[in-house]
């Protein structure tokens, strides 16, 4: 199973942090910029990338891991 990176709204902006992690990623004052960051992160690591909302909804979920175990290194 791959790592779970979620895009978590956090104080004055939104945080890109592995689930778990003690410390974020990265921080971003808006949540589309959250998740441009998260998605090339995710990409680049393998990861499961999961969004949510200013509630606490999760509204998107994207297994990067998968869309790599087709290719040839």
């Amino acid at each position: 199973m791959s790592a779970e990176l979620q895009v978590v709204r956090y104080r004055d902006g939104w945080d890109v942090i592995y689930e778990s992690a003690r410390n974020a990623e990265s921080h971003h004052p808006t949540r589309e910029a959250a998740v441009v960051a998260a998605c090339a992160q995710a990409s680049r690591d393998g990861a499961v990338l999961v969004t949510f909302d200013r509630d606490g909804n999760e509204t998107a979920r994207h297994d990067y891991g998968a869309a790599l175990a087709g290719w040839i290194v």
